[in-house]
């Protein structure tokens, strides 16, 4: 059984989703990044970066465990698993993997940094909420005009790209986001959210989460707690 250390924030949803498309067995440790539990010894020997989610999997490529971290190669390694949600020929899956790579480089980070200045800085900012704002629609765009062309987001079949990019639209109106403007995304948006195992994965450790706003939690993910030693 894969031991899955997580929480429920879109990055943690990426595996959760993944785990249940594939029906592999797993067991969930909530890692509280609140409460700074991503700073503990134990999870930061398999998470270096203190950052969910993180994967220990006892049954690994060579009979061996491996851990990882990461959500972009925790997808790929559960792709490479299962066989399922990555193309077997070259064009196929370099086709998903630019878009895997367009999620982990632009989407989350940008989209991020929209949560940040918008909801959690303690100070409003307007140059970074226009900044980031304008980022978060631009990409929106990009997304929108693909699926113009395209069922999913890498081509025709559903795939990792899909998985990894969906968790991080749920957030679409603390983006500064109007649906209205996305016809094509909010369609496909539409169609994965209604998937059982999306359905499933989005709902693990959700009622535990809680909004990120008294000073502790702020301290921890935002502040001096952040970059101290450990």
């Amino acid at each position: 059984m894969i031991e899955v250390y997580s929480w429920a924030t879109p990055n943690g949803h990426k595996v959760h989703i993944m785990l249940e498309e594939c029906a592999l067995p797993y067991h969930v440790t909530p890692v509280d990044i609140g409460a700074g539990d991503q700073f503990e010894p134990a999870f930061l020997a398999i998470s270096p970066n203190n950052k969910i989610p993180a994967i220990v999997d006892p049954d690994g490529p060579d009979g061996k465990p491996i851990s990882l971290f990461e959500s972009g190669a925790i997808l790929l390694y559960l792709a490479g698993k299962t066989g399922r949600f990555l193309p077997p020929d070259t064009r196929g899956r370099y086709g998903v993997l630019q878009w895997l790579m367009f999620q982990m480089g632009s989407v989350g980070p940008m989209l991020g940094q929209a949560h940040h200045f918008r909801i959690y800085a303690p100070e409003k900012i307007g140059y970074a909420i226009d900044r980031y704002t304008n980022e978060a629609r631009r990409l929106y765009r990009v997304m929108n005009d693909r699926l113009a062309r395209s069922r999913y987001i890498a081509g025709d079949d559903y795939s990792i790209a899909d998985i990894a990019i969906f968790p991080w639209l749920r957030s679409w109106k603390n983006q500064g986001i109007d649906w209205a403007d996305y016809p094509h995304l909010k369609g496909w948006f539409d169609e994965i959210a209604a998937r059982p195992a999306v359905m499933r994965g989005v709902e693990v450790l959700a009622d535990r989460r809680r909004p990120l706003v008294d000073d502790k939690a702020r301290t921890v993910l935002f502040g001096a707690e952040q970059y101290q030693r450990h």
